[in-house]
């Protein structure tokens, strides 16, 4: 394992940190989650930018790093359900693009491609907007910030399901079509 997916591998160690403090969070713990979290993301940067410039881009990368992402959205959006600062319906909007393109990019005969593919420019913005809103969600703010919160969760939620439509679009355009 090289040294990209060792960091990309390195963001699951926040998530047992992350779920332990958003528990039953105090102000304190939300700060410290907020910057575990935020570090966590940052990692997704480095790795990328590490496999790019170190030339050590690879099938796992590609598929471990769209992953850990994963968890690393998911895991605090589902303790915040459970605070019910976010609703549960629009995170499962998230986990059901999340679980669609996923099952598209590993599996050969739905995308038509034998690699798995890298993350485009709306994949990108969901990732940055879902990290943003989840970092103002967790953060102890003033309620006067719960609408912009929620306000942020939910462009994250419509960047999520927008850049989905686009990364399969083109995918089921070059598809021949069934007779």
């Amino acid at each position: 394992m090289n040294l990209p997916n060792s960091i990309t591998f390195s963001r699951l160690l926040a998530l047992p940190f992350l779920l332990y403090g958003l528990n039953n969070p105090t102000e304190r713990s939300r700060w410290i989650c907020l910057v575990i979290f935020l570090i966590a993301a940052s990692t997704d940067w480095l790795d990328g930018y590490l496999a790019r410039k170190l030339n050590q881009i690879t099938e796992l990368g590609k598929f471990l790093d769209p992953l850990v992402d994963k968890f690393l959205v998911l895991a605090p959006l589902l303790s915040l359900i459970e605070l019910g600062q976010v609703p549960a319906w629009g995170v499962f909007l998230i986990l059901a693009r999340e679980l669609v393109i996923a099952g598209w990019r590993v599996n050969p005969k739905l995308s038509g491609s034998s690699s798995i593919s890298g993350a485009n420019i709306w994949g990108k913005l969901k990732t940055v907007s879902q990290i943003a809103a989840i970092a103002l969600l967790i953060a102890p703010t003033p309620d006067s910030w719960e609408t912009p919160s929620l306000v942020l969760f939910w462009i994250s939620v419509a960047l999520t399901w927008i850049s989905g439509a686009i990364y399969l679009w083109p995918q089921k355009s070059n598809q021949p079509s069934a007779v």
